[in-house]
């Protein structure tokens, strides 16, 4: 790959939109499709899902348990020597389904592009993008780094297990947390401390993000029921720990 042409990006939802735009803004052709008329912006044009998938490149943004169904009624479309690379926040499972569904001539490569509307609304310069590659060629996966690199992200070549197992303990329990938090509805005050606002943060990051987002998370990451369990290990300890402070009054 020597030049920035026809990219196409399935599923125009919320992130597929930030990422259509971001990678128009660098130069690219990109058409999209969705299950819904979307407006997308200037630079981005909504075309059938036929035409995205004739696209050289594909980057699929679509919810991590829709990924294999769209992923299998897409191979019929798909170019010979297309590029496939999925977005989804965990990265075992989107690999072994391309790596079972996608014909040898098709490249694949594993993504994660570790921010959203919310956290990349400022630029993209030392946000984390992972890569893992599939079946890429590796001048293919090479151009795709420098790409990438030159966006001024912080690009992490990384294993898919390792990804994953990461994730589990920094995505996955903020996540946890974020939708923790909102069951307690709580609010602003007067006296909130500067602690407090960055929690009230982080509930709105996570909630601003599609219920089936969270769900996913907790369910096709192998390593966040690990999490979880700590995190409730941890909380029993805490409250035994109060209760032997208030035994001894």
């Amino acid at each position: 790959m020597s030049r920035k042409n026809q990219v196409g990006v399935y599923g125009l939802g919320r992130f597929g939109l930030f990422w259509a735009t971001r990678l128009a803004e660098k130069g690219f052709d990109v058409v999209g499709c969705s299950r819904r008329a979307a407006d997308p912006p200037p630079g981005v044009r909504q075309v059938s899902v036929e035409e995205v998938l004739d696209s050289p490149t594909i980057f699929y943004c679509v919810s991590i348990s829709s990924f294999e169904e769209v992923l299998a009624a897409s191979l019929p479309y798909l170019k010979e020597g297309a590029v496939v690379m999925d977005t989804c926040s965990v990265k075992l499972y989107p690999a072994r389904v391309m790596k079972r569904l996608l014909p040898p001539t098709i490249q694949a490569i594993a993504t994660h592009p570790m921010f959203g509307p919310d956290s990349g609304r400022d630029g993209l310069e030392g946000l984390p993008f992972v890569m893992d590659n599939i079946s890429a060629r590796e001048e293919t996966f090479r151009w795709w780094i420098d790409e990438f690199t030159s966006w001024k992200m912080d690009v992490l070549m990384m294993s898919c297990d390792q990804h994953d197992r990461e994730a589990a303990w920094s995505q996955g329990i903020t996540h946890f947390i974020g939708r923790t938090l909102a069951e307690l509805n709580l609010g602003s005050t007067r006296l909130a401390t500067k602690g407090y606002q960055t929690l009230m943060g982080v509930v709105e990051q996570t909630c601003n993000d599609p219920l089936q987002l969270f769900y996913d998370l907790q369910r096709y990451n192998p390593y966040t029921k690990q999490m979880r369990m700590g995190l409730r290990g941890a909380l029993v300890t805490t409250m035994e720990a109060l209760k032997e402070q208030e035994d001894i009054l």
